[in-house]
């Protein structure tokens, strides 16, 4: 199936226009099976799917990895042609931030925290291009990853703050056979490097597990998935968060979520699991 290409605002209008209801995926491309997921949940709620592929300047800070980061925009596009998906978006960043372009989106508290005290300025780079891409397309669904948790609540926070017509979908992470979680900076990872980071995803099962078991205290959580993701290098953090606000918890953690950070060699990697919280609710209420 042959999709269409999109790389005008005005064309994307124009094609918001016909008939039907619309799911849109956003994503940075280099496409893999985390997305190809995103996609598959859009094509099965919607009349139509649209697929944003846009690497955006205004969420990377000094010296990340804007310049380098994987462009394969050949190989998105047949991909999403197998998917089923209606059309691609991908737009020149003057389409997206024309001459003159000054305003931005500054999200709340719960930016501020883990990757937003790590990466200044990411989250507003974010929630920025998201609010853009919902004012262009006007979906009646988007669709993000939990991989990425934290700018999943984010952009939730920001729909429901602006009063914004879309539902923001949640998907599960998905993983690789031996469990690492999919991320287009997989790639950057050498074969002996890939390996130290499955201590990530270890950690983080180890936690869940305890969880299951009975075990609710926070820094018990956090010790079992720091001591073991440690194997892949040191953390940046080891987060055992209340799911909605993302504050650190103490005591009883009957809902939390897991978060972490950690370079594995020269690339930055995250992974979560959620602990008593089905994502169905998160998609319900936030």
């Amino acid at each position: 199936m042959s999709v269409e290409i999109l790389r005008s605002v005005a064309a994307l209008r124009g094609w918001r226009q016909r008939p039907g209801s619309v799911g849109l995926v956003p994503t940075m491309g280099a496409l893999h099976a985390g997305h190809a997921s995103l996609v598959s949940a859009a094509r099965a709620e919607n009349d139509r799917v649209v697929v944003s592929l846009f690497v955006n300047p205004t969420q990377f800070g000094p010296g990340e990895d804007y310049q380098a980061y994987p462009r394969e925009e050949g190989a998105d596009l047949a991909l999403l042609g197998s998917l089923g998906a209606d059309a691609a978006f991908l737009p020149a960043v003057e389409e997206v931030y024309p001459p003159g372009d000054a305003t931005r989106v500054m999200p709340g508290p719960i930016a501020t925290l883990l990757e937003g005290a790590r990466r200044p300025g990411h989250f507003t780079g974010v929630a920025t291009v998201v609010t853009k891409l919902l004012a262009m397309t006007e979906p009646d669904r988007a669709y993000f990853g939990q991989k990425d948790f934290q700018q999943l609540r984010v952009v939730q926070s920001v729909a429901r703050d602006l009063a914004l017509r879309a539902e923001i979908v949640p998907c599960p992470i998905v993983r690789d056979a031996d469990g690492l979680a999919l991320s287009s900076r997989n790639a950057y990872l050498s074969p002996e490097e890939r390996v130290l980071a499955l201590s990530l995803s270890r950690g983080l099962t180890a936690a869940a597990a305890a969880h299951g078991r009975g075990e609710r205290d926070a820094d018990r959580l956090r010790a079992i998935a720091s001591d073991i993701a440690s194997q892949a290098g040191t953390p940046d953090y080891v987060s055992v968060a209340e799911p909605l606000t993302l504050r650190e918890l103490t005591g009883a953690a009957d809902r939390a979520v897991i978060l972490l950070a950690c370079r594995v060699g020269k690339t930055r990697l995250i992974d979560n699991v959620l602990l008593g919280l089905p994502l169905e609710e998160l998609r319900a209420g936030v």
